[in-house]
């Protein structure tokens, strides 16, 4: 029978619980923090970074002139990065797609084998990530055309060249489009969640792709809009709690890794002005290569401490979808082995008389 959202609560801790600490190992939890990092389960953030200032002159203590810039060659610096971030954030975005398959095996199977899990799912993440560019090409076509048409409609209509006797319905149209935008990312967040939930499983257990489990999980989705939708309020208020908690687990971790951290970033600075460094194509070359170091790491650190999280929302989802799926409900309550079957033994065979 099909359990609640509430309901699928409690067995998903008692998962994680044994899953990460009946045994601890160290080494299970480090894989799974790496397969949660690479499968986009933690939100980006950024850092205000310093810089160095360029040497000044002794004479009037003015800093000293940077060199003439070549524009052509910044040019294709630019072109450069732009070319190799796109690059990066296609690889990025197919090792997620695998690593969203080995997440679900780690949970599943109570153990994290990333080399193991890549062999065995390299071509269902080929198809997941297919379905993710699919969806994100017709997100941003659906955001173009929902903000393209009323744009053009204002400027046609020549709202834009006297926008003050016009300023109703330009403040009434803007919070129209501002709501119907919400709207949409909105549904888009929801598919993507429900995609990743309930749609992988799909196509883990049954060798399918994207699109043709989205058309067994429509039926689903219409016989149990409450049951579905209540998941989502649940999820949604168990994300926020799990944020607030990590988040202050992770502030007070960076306090106490600020102090090395800190001195490393003052030397530094202090060692560049020494000797005399200003800020050009090598020095911010090296300065994006130690920035992107340096976030990798602390991404990785913010992981170590999700891994509870990471464990516990894949494990929410399979027990509150294996009631529904019998494929998934099969491998999370494997039936009881049937007790063996003796055959009776025949009569003692009578004594012979005499």
């Amino acid at each position: 029978m099909p359990i609640s959202a509430v309901d699928a609560i409690d067995p998903a801790f008692q998962h994680t619980k044994q899953q990460l600490l009946h045994p601890f190992r160290a080494a299970q939890w480090a894989k799974l923090a790496l397969v949660g990092f690479l499968a986009g389960e933690l939100s980006s953030g950024g850092c205000n970074g310093s810089s160095f200032r360029s040497p000044t002159n002794p004479s009037g203590g003015q800093p000293f002139p940077l060199p003439h810039p070549n524009l052509l060659l910044y040019a294709s610096l630019i072109a450069l990065l732009i070319g190799l971030g796109a690059v990066l954030w296609v690889l990025f975005l197919y090792v997620s797609s695998v690593m969203r398959f080995i997440l679900f095996d780690s949970v599943i199977a109570r153990r994290c084998d990333i080399r193991l899990g890549w062999s065995r799912r390299h071509e269902a993440g080929l198809r997941y990530f297919v379905w993710q560019l699919v969806f994100i090409l017709a997100t941003l076509v659906g955001l173009t055309v929902l903000l393209g048409i009323p744009a053009g409609f204002a400027l046609a209509a020549g709202w834009f060249k006297d926008p003050h006797r016009h300023l109703v319905p330009l403040v009434l149209g803007g919070m129209l489009l501002f709501f119907a935008v919400m709207g949409f990312i909105l549904l888009s967040l929801v598919v993507h969640v429900l995609t990743k939930d309930f749609v992988v499983p799909e196509m883990a257990l049954e060798n399918i792709s994207a699109f043709e489990g989205w058309r067994r999980l429509l039926p689903m989705l219409q016989s149990e809009k409450g049951s579905y939708a209540g998941y989502l309020g649940m999820k949604i208020v168990m994300a926020l709690a799990a944020s607030v908690a990590v988040g202050i687990v992770t502030i007070v971790v960076f306090l106490i890794l600020l102090i090395p951290v800190g001195g490393f970033g003052v030397v530094a600075i202090i060692l560049g002005k020494t000797a005399g460094l200003t800020w050009n194509l090598y020095t911010i070359t090296f300065a994006v290569v130690v920035v992107c170091i340096v976030l990798a790491v602390l991404f990785y650190l913010i992981s170590l401490i999700s891994v509870p999280a990471i464990v516990f929302f894949p494990a929410y989802s399979i027990y509150f979808f294996a009631s529904r799926y019998p494929a998934l409900g099969a491998l999370v309550n494997p039936p009881p082995p049937a007790a063996p079957q003796f055959s009776p033994l025949p009569p003692p065979s009578p004594e012979p008389i005499g």
